[in-house]
Order: structure tokens, then C-alpha cells, then sequence
């Protein structure tokens, strides 16, 4: 006999009978969360068990998680909103402001015709935040981790170019300079001078760091450096090399974008 299917119907009695559920739980704490938001001096569980609706068993249980969460802590018999709250709002707001870079990322690329990239130093290492690309422009395949590599490609070149003496040599230091291909810069004292010609107090300030094939064989990449708060950052493109023609007007037409952004503060956000 065939078996009927799953519904409402033959669904375990428990679940029709409104049983405690994950969703149910987790909207349960909210309530109780909104509650205690709206009393800047805290209230109680009976006060705040009444607000949210809940009896009271399932209150004090909830209300236990949470305060083991941080979410909420109990001082004088009323609960009060805890330190990961706040959290909470910080994480939101950083993927906001991550959403609106790749945003940007993808205008720009569709903008260039060429992949762009995104990277920051950030706590001693080269952190590549986003990068968009599209099918007919495909990105630079990381083949070799880029923080490692810093002094091989564009991103790396020009992140470290922003760096101070003293910071670079640490840099290198944890990340010696090696040879990815025959292009690749060949020595850390070779490195070092390129880097001091990148004078970045220069009348120039957006002059774009230049790299062929050091990183990737048949590639070229362009980078400029990139204000975004304490950080130094920066964005690049990069082309194949039978393209390489199209390198510098590109990466004008970049710079010009960077010039807006930077004038209209787009790009002043932390991330």
C-alpha cells in the first residue's frame, strides 16, 4: 500500500500540538530581548514574562541562557541588556559596510572591463578583502597565498610601499622574498629600494605600482594605494599580457574612480 505523503495531517502529534521548536525558541529570546531593551534601568522576570507574553518557567529558562550568552546580566533582581549586544550591532554593521564594497568592486569592474581587487594590511599580514570579477574578465587565480607573496604581486607591492621601515623589514622578515617565476623580484635588498621609489609623501600620491608576471605568468597588474581609515590598503586590476596595452589607461580610469570615491568619502569606512 502506498504510503501517503508528509503534511499537517500525519505529522507527529507533537508538532501539531505546538511543541517547543528551534524558530519558536529563538523568537521567544527576542521578545524577551526587546523587553529589556525598552528598560534602560532593567526590570524584573515577572515584569519582563508579562511584556514578552511567556510564562514564566520558560522566562526564567530563557532568560538563564541568555545572561550565560552575554546577552543579558542580572544585577539587583533586574535583567539588563549584557556585552555581546553591542557585538551584535558592530557585526551587522561591518557587513554592511563589507556589502557596499563588493558592491562597488563589481560597478568598478563592469566599469574598467578588468577584474578588481581589494586588500588591506591589517596586524602584520596582507588581507585580501574582496575581489570581482566577471566571466569574460576572469580575476587572477590565488595560487600562492597572497599573504605570503606580498612582494610579488601589485596588491602586496603597494601595500608594503605604505608601510615604515621598520614595519616592512618585519614584514619580509616572516615572509623572506622567493622566486614564484623568472620575473619575480630577486632579492629582499632589490625589493626594498623598489618600494622606497614608491615615495608615498610625493607629489603623486596615486602613482600605481606596476607588476608583470611576478606573481602570475601571462598576467599584468596595476595597484593604487587607497585611504580607508588607519590601514593601509589599497585596489588593483590586472590583465593578461597579450592586453597589456590596455594596463595603464585602465589603470588611469581607476584612479580617476579612487579620486570620486575618495572626494564623495565612499571609501572613508573602516572595515
Amino acid at each position: 500500500m502506498a504510503t501517503a505523503p508528509f503534511s499537517a495531517v500525519n505529522a507527529p502529534a507533537a508538532s501539531r500540538a505546538g511543541a517547543p521548536t528551534l524558530i519558536g525558541s529563538v523568537q521567544r529570546a527576542l521578545r524577551l530581548l526587546e523587553s529589556v531593551a525598552s528598560h534602560r534601568d532593567g526590570a524584573p522576570a515577572k515584569q519582563l514574562a508579562r511584556e514578552a507574553g511567556l510564562p514564566l518557567p520558560t522566562t526564567y529558562h530563557l532568560l538563564r541562557t541568555l545572561c550565560h550568552e552575554g546577552y543579558l546580566r542580572r544585577e539587583n533582581g533586574v535583567f539588563l541588556l549584557g556585552a555581546a549586544v553591542p557585538r551584535l550591532a558592530r557585526d551587522e554593521a561591518l557587513q554592511n559596510r563589507r556589502s557596499k564594497i563588493v558592491e562597488m568592486l563589481r560597478s568598478l569592474c563592469d566599469h574598467l572591463g578588468a577584474p578588481v581587487y581589494f586588500a588591506v594590511y591589517r596586524d602584520g599580514e596582507i588581507e585580501l578583502v574582496s575581489v570581482a570579477d566577471s566571466p569574460e574578465t576572469p580575476a587572477v587565480e590565488e595560487w600562492a597565498d597572497f599573504r605570503a607573496t606580498g612582494h610579488a604581486h601589485a596588491l602586496g607591492q603597494c601595500l608594503l610601499s605604505q608601510l615604515d621601515g621598520a614595519a616592512r623589514r618585519d614584514h619580509l622578515d616572516r615572509y623572506p622574498v622567493s622566486s614564484l617565476t623568472p620575473h619575480t623580484v630577486r632579492s629582499t635588498g632589490a625589493l626594498l629600494t623598489r618600494l622606497a621609489a614608491l615615495d608615498r609623501t610625493a607629489r603623486d600620491p596615486l602613482r600605481p605600482v606596476i607588476e608583470r608576471q611576478e606573481y602570475a605568468l601571462g598576467t599584468a597588474c596595476a595597484a593604487l594605494p587607497i585611504s580607508v581609515g588607519p590601514a593601509a590598503a589599497a585596489l588593483a586590476i590586472s590583465v593578461p599580457l597579450a592586453r597589456e596595452e590596455q594596463l595603464l589607461p585602465t589603470a588611469e580610469r581607476l584612479r580617476r574612480e579612487i579620486s570620486t570615491l575618495l572626494t564623495s568619502g565612499t571609501f572613508s569606512i573602516s572595515i
